[in-house]
């Protein structure tokens, strides 16, 4: 028999929610000590709660281990967010955030997922490459410079 609380399962999610916000600040930290002001591009848990984003995490049990969030900009989305506790690491949660993501993004008609990474992120373009995402143009509002990867996934 398998114990529910080992299952990990990805759900939807509150950036205010205190485990949800620990990790995001978690995030935040990491990529402060990683990039330069100019070369974050993370949103705020302000940000994260706008009605065109939805948010998710990964729980086992009573604990969220990660999360990740899809931003809708009408034909693509853009994954933001994405962040594990460390200790979780190996888990294989990235992996089920891609597939959700990537279900969602169909739900939603999109056209294509999209993110920027960057660059000293190995095991992340990984594990994005892993899901079929190849390497592309800046989107959006951003701008190519020395840290940037921009990766994207077709859904048609």
């Amino acid at each position: 028999m398998t114990d529910v609380s080992s299952i990990i399962r990805v759900l939807s999610g509150n950036p205010r929610d205190q485990q949800a916000t620990a990790l995001l600040q978690a995030s935040h930290a990491l990529m402060q000590s990683l990039f330069s002001p100019e070369e974050n591009h993370f949103l705020s848990i302000d940000e994260l709660c706008a009605p065109e984003i939805q948010f998710f995490i990964a729980r086992e049990g009573d604990k969220t281990l990660g999360c990740v969030a899809l931003a809708n900009h009408g034909d693509y989305g853009e994954v933001k967010s994405m962040f594990i506790d460390p200790a979780a690491r190996g888990k294989g949660i990235g992996h089920k955030f891609m597939r959700h993501l990537e279900t969602e993004g169909r739900a939603q008609r999109l056209l294509s997922i999209k993110l920027e990474t960057g660059n000293k992120l190995v095991q992340a373009h990984n594990l994005y490459r892993a899901h079929g995402f190849v390497e592309c143009k800046p989107f959006g509002n951003y701008q190519a410079n020395s840290s940037s990867i921009f990766m994207k996934l077709d859904l048609t």
